[in-house]
């Protein structure tokens, strides 16, 4: 027989098994349940419901690894802890390669030293009349069009309702690789028969012509470019707009032109040329460049103040090809007003020739009969400096456009 004594420990025995079991899963009730049990402890965790369907942006958890639907066995949700961990160290892990790209034209980061600290600067430090802030930005303006969420991104393509364009300007020539051109036919305020095919043919220098990318799909899409000698590879454009005449002074409409034709070839013998095959009908018309970088933007200069990269003239075409009364004295009339103007200049330039001199003696006199001669001299050599610099307001020129 047992006694009291042992009877009792065994109680205690029993009960303390009794405690240590493991108890059965519970039955999913809107929050997974997970158990992990072992020798020394029991672990319970609550999650949100589990769905096949959804993002975790959204706060939804995704099912993953093993999960069954919406089963959420229990030791199965383990692994979308251990794919959701995955996950993570492999953006960390991209991130991580992209930062330390050795292709910096590939990588999602901005190399520090390609940032423009001058952009950072609103102009304002030397103001002028009229001058405006510029806009400034201290990462190369690299999330500009985050400015204007209302348009989209250009993206290559030619939006008439307005875009965002992301593409850097690219490359500036020097000042002795600007281009220039020059339309050889039709000639300024030249005649050319109705209705009957001519030859544009314009001359071209400073650019290396020959290079143009898909309208379509790469239009505004890459920086600009040079070739080894530093000249813009890229190609030009002609248009043809029909004007009312010579003497036209209203501002034409961008949108209408009666001919245009993109010169994609590299020019021969430093000479680009369109076909016009159908002629054009008796009018009045104004014939222009554009000189565009392979990308189709607008070359771009490496000073404010320069001549114009393109080339405009005036024609007329008529059903004989000879020159018509009206044409011939509207022409006559705009040399006309360009010789007064020339006129003017030269009358202009004379009396300021005339007022200078009259200074200058002024000074001379001034420094012959002032007892210090220095200070005649001084003031004489000022009024020089003076004169030489009043057309720019004696400052730097190159502020004004």
């Amino acid at each position: 027989m047992f006694s009291k004594a042992a009877f009792v420990f065994a109680v205690v025995v029993l009960s303390a098994l009794n405690a240590n079991a493991i108890p059965a899963p519970h039955k999913a009730d809107g929050c997974d349940v997970t158990t992990t049990a072992n020798s020394h402890h029991i672990a319970t965790t609550s999650l949100p419901p589990p769905t096949s369907t959804g993002s975790a942006k959204n706060g939804t958890l995704v099912s993953t690894g093993n999960n069954s639907g919406n089963s959420g066995a229990a030791g199965n949700n383990n692994s979308t802890a251990s794919a959701s961990a995955s996950s993570t160290a492999a953006v960390a892990s991209s991130t991580s390669s992209a930062s330390s790209s050795s292709d910096a034209q590939t990588s999602l980061t901005l190399d520090p030293s390609v940032i423009a600290k001058g952009f950072a600067n609103n102009g304002q430090d030397v103001p002028a009349a009229g001058q405006v802030a510029s806009l400034t930005s201290t990462n190369n303006f690299i999330n500009f069009c985050l400015t204007v969420p209302n348009l989209p991104l250009t993206n290559g393509q030619q939006i008439t309702t307005g875009s965002c364009n992301t593409a850097p300007m690219g490359i500036i020539p020097s000042s002795s690789n600007m281009p220039s051109s020059k339309f050889t036919f039709p000639q300024n305020f030249g005649t050319v028969k109705a209705n009957t095919a001519f030859t544009i043919s314009m001359a071209i220098a400073g650019m290396e012509t020959g290079f143009f990318v898909n309208a379509d799909e790469n239009y505004f899409a890459a920086p600009q470019q040079t070739n080894a000698q530093g000249q813009v590879q890229g190609h030009s454009h002609v248009v043809v707009e029909q004007i009312d005449s010579l003497t036209q002074t209203t501002v034409t409409n961008p949108q209408k032109f009666t001919f245009f034709k993109g010169l994609n070839s590299a020019a021969v013998g430093g000479l680009l040329t369109a076909d016009v095959t159908s002629g054009l009908p008796a009018g009045v018309y104004r014939l222009a460049s554009i000189n565009t970088a392979a990308n189709h933007q607008p070359v771009l200069g490496p000073i404010a103040q320069h001549g114009s990269f393109d080339d405009q003239i005036y024609f007329t075409v008529t059903d004989d090809g000879a020159a018509s009364g009206n044409s011939t004295s509207s022409a006559s009339a705009v040399a006309s007003s360009a010789a007064a103007t020339s006129a003017a200049a030269s009358s202009a330039a004379a009396t300021s020739a005339a007022a200078s001199a009259a200074n200058n003696a002024s000074a001379t006199a001034k420094a012959t009969t002032t007892p210090n001669p220095n200070k005649g001299g001084s003031k004489g050599g000022n009024n020089g400096s003076k004169g030489g610099f009043g057309g720019f307001g004696g400052r730097n020129t190159r502020r004004w456009l």
